[in-house]
């Protein structure tokens, strides 16, 4: 992992292409902004390994319907 130290307002450019600004820290929390071509998909986390759970589950749910 590479770790970077970025002020307000200064970004850091990856592959080129995808541009990330420093938008905001304040209460522990930080803003940025992602400029990427479309198609490269940008995603929280979170919400892709939730996502990502839930289809595992209907995945299991539809194998354990499907031997009855």
């Amino acid at each position: 992992m590479l770790v970077l130290t970025r002020k307000l307002d200064e970004a850091l450019i990856i592959d080129g292409k995808i541009e990330v600004v420093i938008l905001g820290v304040e209460e522990g929390k930080v803003r940025i902004g992602i400029s990427a071509p479309p198609e490269v998909k940008v995603h929280r986390k979170e919400i892709l390994e939730a996502v990502s759970q839930e289809n595992k589950a209907a995945l299991e749910a539809a194998r354990k319907f499907l031997k009855k």
